[in-house]
């Protein structure tokens, strides 16, 4: 079924607004104009300027027309969008924390100041981390089914910047990646200020769509394939065993370079091995310890073929230069004594018990989540705009993010995607609540 035309003209117009091409105050065309210039129907084009207005872009001025508005979207409509104000619900963010954190980093600042070498800590580190460091990270991703040598890590301040110099160290100006129709915004992000071109691959309810991929591959310079196989962020799937074998196939025959982004990966027990373990050789493994531990820890890590250790090296002593020495320390410190591993036994439990909240509350809306992820993804009806559910969320002081940032693709769906690990569980209960009342009475409307 093809994508209605009046949804697309909304889409565009909107997609001025935000980017400033269309600037606060100015006048839109008047519905007769916009219906003539756009080959719609009268009451289409009404259509049209109804669905801004209630997105809160426009406004229309009886006897005047109707004028771009000078207001932003609600805070939190987009994932890169921080401020979240005092009172409100954060839906957008994750930043999960279980009890006794606090005390651990404590406790881990007084064992470091009682070491002998705490000097070494304030001078210039190896850019690629210490050897120390680095074999602990190696020691670290053998509970991941990995085996990579210490040599083949680098330490990275956060998977962010691991994905960063990945690409500037594999990846030229105008080269295309295959991705995800929905994925990570930081990635979309990091393509564009890179000069990358992505090839959206449409999503199948257990992964990316492989024919999809290996037909794209055959008629285009694909260079390299950017996949989260194991809990996919925005989605939560996790990819089968046959289904990464068959992916490595396709990557093989194209000779492309596969960047695989297990930021989120700690969550799902029991996962095939990932892509790094099975073609060692072409895959590029980034991961951190933000998710896991604590956002504070910029801490991350790359595990690289051989052959790219290198380049990357390189790109690290152009951006960090190395990763902060403290942090480090006390991040590869709890790796090594089961610290680590306690942390994402606790927020797996606690991830299960969201989910479980969530489960109940939005039964029946068609939610679409791992059973032990912080985050789920929430499609509205057909005639529904996300971004009319978002303004009236945020007018109950709720901050959701809608589809746009995680789209790949032309046409972002009209969905939600909800962050779970932010709120207290009664709150979490609550809010989803409200969540739940919004989209029935806009499906009321």
């Amino acid at each position: 079924m093809g994508f209605p035309r009046y949804k697309s003209l909304v889409d565009a117009l909107a997609r001025e607004i935000r980017s400033g091409r269309r600037l606060p105050g100015s006048r839109l065309p008047t519905h007769r104009q916009l219906a003539a210039s756009e080959g719609i129907a009268l009451v289409t084009a009404s259509r049209v300027y109804a669905e801004l207005e209630a997105m809160g872009l426009v406004s229309g001025e009886q006897g005047r027309g109707t004028f771009v508005r000078d207001a932003a979207l609600p805070p939190g409509h987009g994932i890169d969008q921080q401020s979240v104000a005092a009172d409100t619900v954060d839906l957008n963010f994750n930043y999960p924390s279980v009890p006794g954190q606090t005390g651990l980093l404590r406790r881990a600042l007084r064992e470091l100041a009682a070491e002998g070498d705490l000097e070494a800590l304030l001078h210039y580190q190896p850019h690629r981390g210490r050897p120390q460091d680095r074999a602990a990270v190696a020691r670290h991703l053998r509970s991941r089914g990995l085996t990579p040598s210490a040599d083949q890590i680098l330490m990275v301040n956060g998977a962010q910047q691991g994905l960063a110099v990945t690409i500037m160290a594999t990846l030229a100006h105008g080269d295309l990646v295959a991705v995800d129709a929905l994925s990570y915004p930081g990635f979309k992000i990091l393509a564009h200020t890179l000069g990358l071109e992505l090839a959206p691959l449409s999503v199948t309810p257990s992964g990316p769509d492989l024919d999809a991929l290996d037909e794209l591959c055959a008629r285009r310079p694909v260079r390299a394939l950017y996949a989260m196989p194991t809990l996919h962020n925005p989605l939560g799937w996790v990819m089968d065993g046959a289904a990464r074998d068959d992916l490595i196939t396709i990557a093989r025959r194209h000779d492309l370079r596969i960047i695989e982004d297990a930021s989120y990966a700690y969550l799902a027990e029991d996962a095939p091995s990932p892509l790094a373990a099975l073609a060692p050789e072409i895959t590029t493994y980034v991961s951190g310890l933000s998710k896991n531990l604590a956002t504070g820890l910029r801490v991350g890590f790359v595990a690289a073929p051989p052959a790219q250790v290198p380049s990357i090296e390189r790109a690290i002593r152009a951006t960090t230069w190395n990763t902060p020495a403290i942090t480090t320390s006390i991040a590869c410190r709890w790796l090594d004594d089961g610290t680590v591993e306690r942390l994402e036994r606790d927020k797996r439990a606690d991830a299960r018990r969201r989910q479980s909240v969530a489960r109940e509350v939005l039964d029946g809306l068609g939610y679409v989540g791992h059973p032990s992820s912080y985050f789920l993804w929430l499609p509205l009806a057909p005639d529904a705009r996300a971004d009319r559910t978002v303004a009236a969320l945020a007018r109950r002081h709720i901050s959701v993010s809608t589809a746009e940032p995680f789209a790949t693709s032309a046409h972002p769906p009209q969905a939600l995607r909800l962050a779970l690990g932010s709120v207290n569980l009664t709150e979490l209960r609550d809010t989803l609540e409200t969540v739940r009342h919004v989209i029935e009475d806009d499906a009321r409307l």
